[in-house]
């Protein structure tokens, strides 16, 4: 991996990419509210079951699908996968994030010039979360790897290390937990991840699965739930 494509990757896996992932916990505050996160055991036994039994089974491989398709201007399948996974968010707290952070993202590449006009254009313009094709945010960050040239094995470890880190600061910021507990926290679940990426890299199509009715049951707890600091 080059220098180059190394810091595009450290730029568009950063959490300080202005699409707005700051303001979401994927579920996890509703799970903070039930009590089932409250302290690091806790938080380190969500995000261990969340990396195997969410991401690397369902999330991760669509991005790495994602990632061929661009890479091999598959327009069908590209258009395929992100409806796929648009179809696999069954509330309205998920599917809103997606389209959100996915619209975000692809106005920024666009604005910063890095990607062809042609595949900007089959993410479709997602303003109000209604256009005929969403763009998912697996795959508006699959065209910035594509664009950028970097590395597939790469952008899908720097993808669930979004996702993780994302996570880590929500505990940091809710249980709370000390900024040394959060280190502590990504230090010892990498492993995990490093097993999720090899497991969504080898995962056939029919092995995937987005079954995960705790989690689902917790998002629609969550869009009544007062005193909310997350959108999701």
């Amino acid at each position: 991996m080059n220098a180059a494509s190394l810091l595009h990757l450290l730029q568009f896996a950063s959490p300080a990419l202005p699409i707005g992932g700051y303001s979401y916990s994927q579920g996890l505050e509703a799970a903070l509210e039930q009590g089932l996160v409250h302290d690091p055991p806790s938080a380190q036994a969500w995000m261990r079951r969340c990396l195997h039994e969410v991401m690397a089974q369902w999330d991760a491989p669509i991005f790495w699908r994602l990632l061929r398709a661009f890479a091999a201007r598959d327009t069908a399948a590209v258009a395929a996968w992100s409806e796929c996974y648009l179809a696999s968010r069954d509330t309205a707290e998920l599917r809103a994030e997606t389209v959100q952070m996915g619209y975000s993202l692809t106005r920024l590449l666009a604005e910063l010039g890095v990607a062809e006009p042609s595949m900007l254009a089959l993410l479709g313009d997602t303003r109000d979360g209604r256009a005929e094709r969403a763009a998912s945010l697996p795959a508006a960050f699959a065209c910035a790897v594509d664009a950028l040239d970097i590395p597939h094995e790469e952008a899908l470890a720097a993808f669930l290390f979004a996702w993780l880190e994302n996570q880590v600061l929500v505990c940091v910021k809710s249980v709370p937990l000390g900024q040394v507990a959060g280190q502590r926290l990504l230090l010892s679940l990498r492993p995990d991840l490093e097993a999720a990426c090899a497991h969504a890299r080898l995962l056939e199509d029919e092995q995937m699965s987005n079954w995960s009715p705790g989690l689902s049951m917790l998002s629609m707890r969550h869009e009544v739930q007062h005193g909310r600091l997350y959108r999701s």
